[in-house]
């Protein structure tokens, strides 16, 4: 049944609605987060500006159409469009232009989507620890508004709550995320009404619903305008979620719930924090003095259970983001364990989660409050939305055959907006906006590392490879025995022979009676149909090729595919199956390929890397692994 069916069928409105509740709690909750600090440090941050009608209905102008044209018009409106298959995100936007011929055949245009996609799924790593330390900290800090009593006991509080969250990652978030819609729809409700009342008793707050406000702002205001910029951006952080998300729940009731919740709920909100400011100039907490003091305590439990769901989000997505650059051969095996039996998507990867925990909890004991921390929170997310929009404008021109003059004006729009925003965050970088930018860099190093070195690799191996040819002409020379059963040589290349099945004929001098030659391809496309899924021919004398393709959604298991592969019209049982996979053991040189400390690091990664026979499935017992010295 399709997510976004307008049948008449109750069954699927009401699956569509669950659809649209899934997407609230997951997609928005952290841009649902955000009137936490977004309007606080637009006035009461090291870059805030004093609270005057003025500045009130500028910034709020500034605030609201950001919410419309960056989230509404680009990302809900045109980047979900750009879906691989269902898929979003910066990975899947830059395989689904490299699987577009035109840019598949111009190295350069190759090299750029490639590096592009790298880069801004490496700075979602520096968004992942930044979020649950802004967002639990900022909801935390209610508790100073209700009484100075908890003054102390904020950073604490915020460090066991991270703890918990962390630790409870790997009994997975399936439970956890039958929740999350509603108690997000609670809180969108919740700070809308709070904002309503206030509009309310101060409705002249509306004239920033003008956005030529917005505009005379920015162009009045010079450099203040632009550090204002960096702040008020706190508003739409959240965006790539959007996209990222697309996949778990599909295009229109991520724009249904947008539309219909959470949109006219920020709306209200931030112009009710703006109301009150423009009647109580000396609070300092406008979001949380919009409550009742009756309200108080139940809204900072509200707002951190809240902020936990974004958390929750920031962190699954960048197990989703590791689990696809493995696939696609940008980071090194790592244990993806599943941690549902009915959804795809629910995964845990340990050492991912080991360091956003340690990564979080050292940006909250370093910063130590939440307007400390809104100075590194920023950048990586205006970059990340940099790259989208030059991404998307290359889809637009390429796959949708847009003319050039209609991506111009379409794209232009949003990439001058886009590059207003990275310059802001920018003027905040040596406060603490280089913090994810350093993080990101780390990532993008181990990633591209990786990706080189396997192309050295692939080329090192290509080097010394036997054609088959001469093998079998070798083979018949010496009359090689062939003992009963069957055996899979793990190949990178099935147009040669396998190092590992050289080595086992040099030295155990025989073959089996049946070789299988099996390669293993990740797709540019999440998913790939069980029809399409393996293939073989058979080469001759015993020998088979077999391709078994995965798409970059899903975990390789070898054992089952060659399950449903019949040779010559046998099945093969995977349980009797030996399996030979060749171990290379890196050396660094001084030949030309990379510089000798990216030669030893990627040799550090290939050895701390998941073994093959757990990445696979395969089991141990039925492996024999034989290793090979490669000079780089």
């Amino acid at each position: 049944m399709s997510a976004g069916s307008s049948n008449s069928d109750p069954i699927s409105k009401r699956y569509f609605t669950v659809l649209c509740l899934g997407a609230l709690g997951v997609v928005y909750g952290d841009i649902g987060t955000s009137p936490l600090y977004a309007m606080r440090e637009c006035f009461f941050g090291p870059y805030g500006v004093a609270p005057t009608e003025e500045n009130v209905l500028g910034v709020l102008s500034l605030i609201l159409w950001s919410l419309i044209l960056v989230v509404s018009i680009k990302y809900v409106t045109f980047v979900l469009r750009a879906d691989n298959r269902g898929e979003g995100g910066a990975l899947a936007l830059s395989s689904l232009l490299l699987s577009n011929s035109q840019i598949h055949a111009s190295p350069f245009l190759r090299r750029v989507v490639l590096l592009s996609g790298l880069f801004g799924a490496a700075l979602i790593y520096g968004d992942g620890f930044i979020t649950p330390a802004i967002s639990v900290l900022s909801a935390v800090e209610g508790l100073r508004v209700a009484t100075p009593i908890f003054e102390h006991w904020v950073v604490p509080a915020t460090v066991v709550i991270l703890l918990v969250l962390f630790f409870a990652q790997r009994n997975g978030t399936a439970r956890l995320g039958m929740v999350f819609g509603p108690i997000i729809f609670i809180w969108f409700t919740t700070i809308g009404l709070l904002g309503a009342m206030a509009v309310f008793q101060e409705p002249r707050v509306l004239r920033a619903l003008n956005p030529f406000l917005a505009v005379s702002y920015v162009a009045t205001h010079g450099l203040t305008g632009m550090h204002l910029l960096g702040s008020l951006f706190l508003a739409v952080t959240g965006s790539e979620a959007l996209y990222a998300d697309m996949g778990h729940f599909g295009r229109k009731p991520i724009r249904t719930s947008w539309f219909v919740i959470a949109l006219p709920a920020l709306a209200l909100n931030y112009v009710g924090q703006g109301a009150l400011i423009l009647s109580e100039p000396s609070i300092t907490n406008p979001f949380y003095q919009l409550a009742p003091a009756w309200a108080l305590y139940p809204l900072v439990a509200l707002a951190t259970t809240a902020a936990v769901i974004a958390s929750q989000a920031l962190i699954s997505g960048a197990f989703s983001i590791t689990a696809q650059a493995i696939q696609l051969g940008y980071l090194p095996r790592l244990q993806v364990l599943h941690t549902s039996s009915k959804e795809i998507g629910q995964i845990y990867i340990p050492v991912v989660n080991t360091i956003l925990c340690v990564l979080t909890l050292a940006l909250v004991l370093e910063f130590r409050n939440s307007s400390n921390l809104a100075a590194a929170y920023g950048i990586a997310v205006s970059l990340t939305m940099l790259l989208t929009t030059a991404m998307i404008s290359l889809v637009a021109l390429r796959l949708w055959n847009w003319p050039m003059w209609k991506v111009v004006l379409v794209f232009g729009i949003f990439l001058v907006v886009d590059l207003f925003f990275t310059v802001a965050n920018g003027l905040k970088f040596f406060d603490g906006g280089w913090v994810p930018i350093v993080m990101g860099g780390v990532v993008f190093l181990l990633m591209h590392t990786w990706l080189k070195g396997r192309e050295i690799l692939a080329d090192r191996l290509r080097e010394v490879a036997t054609p088959m040819d001469q093998f079998f002409a070798e083979m018949k020379m010496e009359n090689t025995p062939r003992v009963p059963g069957t055996a899979v040589f793990m190949a990178r290349d099935i147009r040669t022979v396998p190092v590992a099945l050289l080595q086992n004929t040099l030295h155990n001098r025989v073959i089996h009676k049946t070789v299988v030659l099996l390669q293993v391809v990740t797709e540019d496309q999440p998913y790939v149909s069980n029809e399409g899924r393996i293939g073989h021919e058979l080469i001759g004398d015993g020998f088979y090729r077999v391709y078994v393709r995965y798409g970059f959604m899903e975990s390789p298991d070898v054992p089952a595919a060659l399950k449903s592969c019949k040779l010559n019209g046998a099945e093969i049982d995977p349980d009797t199956v030996t399996y030979f996979l060749g171990r290379e053991i890196i050396l660094a040189t001084q030949r030309p390929g990379m510089a000798i400390w990216r030669e030893r690091l990627f040799g550090f990664l290939t050895q701390v890397a998941l073994r093959a026979t757990a990445f696979y499935r395969i089991p141990p017992e039925q492996v024999i692994e034989i290793g090979l010295q490669v000079e780089m």
